[in-house]
């Protein structure tokens, strides 16, 4: 075993003593919830009866309680491409757990809507706060406490983050997440990219944008791109709630659907009936998050998973904060380069040797705990493996070893670049993050005066105006998760792009969220306090100097006595209502900050 890095050891070794009174509460209340197991048997009869009545042939199985009973927690639509696949995946699940000698059934359905769908529309501000919705839906399929273990499909921005936040819930439970896989390359993500740079410039139509969308998303599966969705599935198999090798599979294949049947298998053997128990609460611990960080950095991933992981890790009784982000990028070397930090696309990345390849390489780099607990067993050094079918049965055998195709995955050795892909600015204007790995070294540190908008509407309607001359750093405030529910604003990337392209030093600063998609143009985001906090940035006016710099990690104000001025504020009763906005209230009301995870747990 490779020997691990000291800063890596003493940001871990840190998270577990901030953490060692609520990780232990936790664990006292999963330790109570798991004594009461198998749950099932102590409904009364009434309870079972009407649990089993539509249970058909396994009926008999469930009323003898001598076999595990699988819960299927689903975030199926057929409007989600990702999603799509999961039509078909209880099916198999009920076969695999028959095969097994269980049981399984649906437990619930969760909400799963598409940030793709959404961006720039009112929907928006409803996205993050469905995290939270998801984790409650999930909460609820399970509270019937008729279940041994879970399984849990879902694939997307939000829904993994809540299906997780859930898992820990029940974290006595044993639970695998079982992923669809991504749908087949298409158009090639920076020609898309160019088209839409084209219809902002007006110089392309709206049919000529349709057709090349529609060329870029075109079938099932997750889109290809390196953006929220594909980071939550790297992020299940560094952190091993993934079977090894599962993330990256194309769906409709019969790969995939034999790893779907494995899932299920796989959790009814790790539930208290089976031979080898293993809770969730076992598997995320502290040393789970840290490799999943360092994963993140390491592929470029999204910025939402600042706010997801922080969330994610306190529904299990652990403190993480940005600070630990960004000490772990400091010695994370950037492997990858997916789009936007590249022209490859996931499949070209799984082809190139994939999440195996780069586990293995951040293993020998001593970048990762190697004895982690897994959904696959003991130790992560499984996790460099690669599942084949051998005459129809599935195994798993010894991955490249080494990447295919250095243009997309290299070793620690001979890194894209030494750090990794995320930075935290903190300075006068308060926190933020950006997403640097695809921000070219000279675009990194911005000095300008500023635009201050409180409406990315507003944005746009200025630069059709031609009044975004000269540098400038565009501010979008009023956008954060107390003001309107921090709306990705990724609809702004093209028109900022066309800025950069034509000269002009451009950047962007906001309360508010980019996507996971979020490229080139420097964004510094999820700035805390936000706006309607009274934060520095609810106190800028245009003309104001402002210097993000990626480099040395600051954001600050150049202009005097900006905090001084009262806080502007801004009337937000547009994001009130509509669209089911008004049933958000609560959440508004109680949502914590970014930097605690934008969540209305524990807020």
């Amino acid at each position: 075993m490779s020997q691990l890095n000291d800063t890596f050891l003493r940001v871990t070794d840190r998270i577990i003593a901030r953490s060692e009174t609520t990780r232990a509460a936790y664990l006292d209340q999963m330790n109570r919830a798991a004594a009461k197991s198998p749950a099932r048997a102590h409904l009364s009869c009434s309870g079972q009866a009407h649990a089993y009545a539509a249970s058909g042939g396994d009926k008999a199985h469930l009323v003898e309680r001598k076999a595990g009973n699988l819960g299927i927690v689903t975030a199926y639509n057929d409007m989600l491409s990702a999603h799509q696949p999961f039509e078909h995946y209880p099916a198999l699940i009920k076969q695999a757990a028959r095969e097994a000698g269980g049981t399984a059934q649906v437990a619930g359905g969760v909400p799963a809507m598409c940030d793709g769908v959404t961006q720039g529309e009112a929907g928006m501000e409803l996205s993050l706060f469905s995290r939270d919705v998801i984790a409650l839906a999930a909460s609820v399929a399970l509270s019937h406490a008729t279940f041994d273990a879970a399984v849990y499909l879902g694939v997307c921005d939000k829904i993994v983050p809540g299906l997780v936040i859930a898992a820990q819930a029940f974290g006595h439970l044993p639970s695998v997440f079982l992923p669809a896989g991504p749908m087949t390359s298409g158009l090639a993500n920076d020609e898309k990219a160019k088209v839409r740079q084209q219809f902002a410039a007006g110089e392309v139509g709206r049919e000529t944008l349709l057709t090349a969308e529609m060329a870029a998303y075109h079938g099932p599966g997750t889109c290809t791109f390196y953006g929220t969705a594909n980071t939550n599935q790297m992020l299940m198999e560094f952190m091993g709630l993934h079977l090894p090798g599962a993330s990256f599979v194309p769906p409709g294949t019969a790969l995939r659907d034999a790893l779907t049947k494995e899932g299920a298998k796989r959790s009814l053997s790790l539930s208290a009936l089976g031979n080898h128990y293993t809770p969730v609460c076992s598997i995320l611990d502290e040393k789970a998050f840290v490799n999943g960080i360092v994963g993140l950095n390491a592929t470029g991933g999204s910025t939402n998973l600042l706010i997801h992981l922080v969330a994610m890790a306190r529904a299990g009784g652990i403190v993480l904060d940005w600070q630990d982000f960004s000490d772990l990028s400091e010695i994370t070397p950037l492997l990858a380069r997916v789009y936007p930090n590249g022209l490859a696309d996931v499949n070209h990345f799984h082809a190139a040797g994939g999440l195996g390849c780069m586990i293995g390489g951040l293993l020998g780099a001593g970048l990762l705990h190697p004895d982690t607990v897994t959904v696959a067993g003991q130790g992560l050094e499984t996790y460099t493996q690669e599942p084949v079918l051998n005459e129809g049965v599935l195994a798993w055998r010894d991955g490249a070893g080494h990447s295919l195709n250095e243009a997309i995955l290299r070793p620690p050795h001979d890194p894209f670049q030494p750090t990794g892909g995320l930075k935290r600015l903190t300075g006068s204007l308060g926190t933020a993050v950006m997403k640097v790995s695809a921000v070219a070294p000279e675009h990194q540190v911005v000095e300008a005066p500023v635009r201050v908008f409180a409406d990315q509407n507003e944005v746009k309607s200025a630069f059709k105006r031609g009044e975004l001359t000269g540098d400038v750093i565009v501010v979008v405030r009023f956008q954060g998760p107390k003001a309107n529910g921090m709306p990705e604003l990724h609809s702004l990337t093209p028109l900022l792009a066309i800025l950069q392209g034509r000269g002009q030093k451009v950047a962007l600063v906001t309360d508010g969220r980019m996507s996971g998609a979020s490229g080139k143009v420097p964004a510094a985001i999820h700035v805390s306090p936000e706006a309607v906090d009274g934060g520095a940035i609810a106190r800028l006016q245009d003309g104001d100097l402002l210097r993000v710099d990626a480099i040395a990690g600051t954001l600050e104000i150049l202009t005097n006595g900006v905090c001084e001025r009262p806080a502007a504020t801004a009337d937000l009763t547009a994001s009130q209502s509509g669209t089911g906005r008004e049933l958000f209230a609560a959440f508004r009301n109680t949502v914590s900050a970014a930097t605690d995870g934008a969540t209305i747990f524990g807020a």
